[in-house]
């Protein structure tokens, strides 16, 4: 029975060159390490990221994060038994004794939660998607389709572009090793698009890693994906989705977009008119993250044809989530770890959305670490989707080369579904 010796946090850089925290757990089978990323589009209702404010890092440092592992946490779980995920995440919530863990910092907790798991995994011999697995109940192993984001827009990146991401989807692949070959030629064969069009200053990409070009219209991303489809050959193995993180350009109860006001019933034609026409199935963040109902209308008319994501909406909260599940909000939960804080609330929440008969879409956040921990989350769940950026940038790459060396593991047992809709 491995049992916690120490923990100890530290601070360390993110993607985009901000402090975050990085946790190690050691037992006596070894040690367990996790680094916590940061998101730039955040929900309202997220749980509370740590800054130390001050001039330091423009106040973005987390050495109290950091203290509070080192000092608080470290303290209390000394000596507990580092497989009782569950029991040491809810001794975290107590410690810290905040609905939206304040006190402590959902990145102290967080960084701790998931260190916790991987020295868990180390400590019974097995790779952490089969510890996660085993925490989730989950019933199957699959590859996630990988969710690629190749044109950046809104806060990831500084062109006028509003909405925030487009994604490739390689549902057509074989297999998750041919999804990312589909993934990284199609990007690479965008680069060449984009640089004949407009240069190739243009081809400077955002914080995920996809392009961010001097766009303003939706339809002008599209064009240039489409384009991109058909030089490489891949328009019938790729379909399409779109983050549209609209918070960000809501404008007292209508949306400015493209430099114009639209309402709602506007948006929502703007919507249907990409699933119909573009091969979209994928519609993530539609509306003001308040919109409920907004959200249940346009679930309502896409229903069978195209998922609508909820992120800012629901925040991987399981409170939001039975919200929505009452309202037919969405038909797809957005899962980030760090929106919650900790393993066993994210898996928790998981759950409930696919006990509903919603998917579920495990994500990173545009302030990524190199840990790749939801890679083999992904996995773990069976739930069929990530999304990690684009097929470039270190932060982005760990995490499908996580997946590839999972799929090479499974072998002949790994299961890759292909399917959004």
């Amino acid at each position: 029975m491995s049992r916690i010796r120490r923990i100890r946090a530290r601070e360390v850089l993110d993607s985009r060159g901000n402090p975050t925290i990085e946790v190690d757990v050691e037992t006596h089978s070894g040690i367990g390490r996790a680094s916590v990323p940061s998101g730039a589009s955040t929900g309202a209702h997220e749980a509370l990221e740590l800054r130390d404010g001050g001039a330091r890092f423009g106040g973005k440092g987390v050495l109290n994060a950091v203290k509070n592992v080192n000092d608080v946490i470290a303290k209390k779980l000394a000596g507990k038994k580092v497989t009782d995920q569950e029991k040491i995440d809810s001794e975290m919530l107590n410690l810290d004794g905040t609905p939206d863990k304040s006190r402590l910092g959902a990145n102290a907790i967080l960084g701790v939660s998931m260190a916790i798991s991987r020295a868990a995994a180390v400590s019974e011999g097995i790779p952490l998607y089969r510890y996660l697995q085993k925490l989730s109940k989950s019933k199957k192993l699959v590859m996630p389709v990988p969710c690629m984001n190749i044109i950046n827009g809104g806060r990831h990146a500084g062109n006028s572009l509003d909405v925030q991401e487009f994604l490739i989807m390689p549902t057509g692949a074989a297999s998750f090793s041919e999804a990312v070959q589909i993934g990284a030629e199609t990007y690479h064969v965008l680069k060449d698009v984009i640089k004949g069009k407009y240069g190739k200053n243009a081809t400077n990409v955002g914080d995920e890693g996809g392009f961010a070009p001097p766009l303003k219209k939706i339809s002008e991303a599209v064009s240039l994906i489409e384009e991109a489809l058909r030089d490489s050959g891949y328009s019938d193995k790729v379909q399409l989705g779109i983050d549209c993180a609209a918070s960000e350009f809501y404008n007292n109860f209508s949306y400015r977009l493209a430099g114009k006001e639209v309402s709602k019933k506007g948006l929502i034609e703007i919507y249907q008119d990409l699933v119909d026409k573009h091969n979209f199935v994928s519609i993530e963040d539609p509306f003001n993250q308040e919109e409920f109902e907004a959200f249940a209308s346009l679930n309502a008319g896409l229903r069978g044809k195209a998922q609508v994501v909820g992120d800012d909406l629901l925040v991987t909260n399981a409170r939001r989530i039975a919200t929505a599940i009452e309202k037919s909000s969405c038909s797809c939960l957005l899962l980030k770890v760090n929106q919650i804080g900790t393993v066993t609330e994210a898996i928790n929440a998981a759950n409930l959305a696919m006990k509903s008969g919603w998917n579920v879409m495990v994500s990173h956040r545009s302030g990524e670490t190199e840990d790749s921990f939801i890679a083999d989350l992904a996995v773990a769940l069976g739930c069929g989707q990530i999304k990690t950026g684009a097929p470039a940038r270190g932060e982005r790459t760990a995490k499908y080369n996580q997946l590839l060396r999972i799929e090479e593991e499974l072998g002949s047992r790994a299961i890759y579904q292909g399917k959004i809709i």
